[in-house]
């Protein structure tokens, strides 16, 4: 069974910036400062970020395998990232979609996570639920906190 994690944010700043910003992955690190969760984007494809670019981020609980696989600018952009858990816990499927709709002097910036969680991890589901929760929160915020000093 999936779940879903969704954010909001209404950001003071054009979408199309703030797609720049969020597929930007060699200079993410502008805006998103490292956490425990979060270590930094590695071994990005060659070339612009495009649909298909594929990408690499290690953490504490596993490595995320990321690939674009979706990217319409300047509305819609998703990164599947499966994890597969250290010592050989199963893979967490994880998308990451983020979706940009103008408004009045903002963007509202909605940023759903879904995790498939497997049945060897179950009994951790509430501890992963609750930082996959707060990474994304946090990545969020300093998305906006960050494109908010933009306009």
């Amino acid at each position: 069974m999936a779940i879903e994690l969704p954010c909001e944010a209404d950001v003071r700043c054009a979408p199309e910036t703030i797609f720049d910003l969020i597929v930007d992955l060699r200079g993410q690190e502008r805006w998103l400062g490292k956490s425990s969760s979060f270590r930094g984007t590695h071994e990005i494809s060659s070339g612009p970020v495009v649909l298909g670019t594929t990408y690499r981020e290690p953490g504490p609980f596993g490595v995320r395998n990321g690939t674009v696989t979706e990217f319409m600018r300047p509305t819609t952009v998703a990164f599947h990232q499966p994890m597969s858990g250290r010592f050989h816990t199963g893979t967490i499927d994880v998308l990451m979609r983020y979706t940009l709709a103008p408004g009045a002097g903002v963007t509202h910036v909605r940023r759903v996570v879904t995790l498939e969680i497997p049945g060897s991890l179950k009994l951790l589901q509430p501890v992963l639920v609750r930082a996959f929760a707060h990474e994304s929160r946090r990545t969020l915020l300093a998305l906006k906190a960050y494109a908010d000093t933009l306009q």
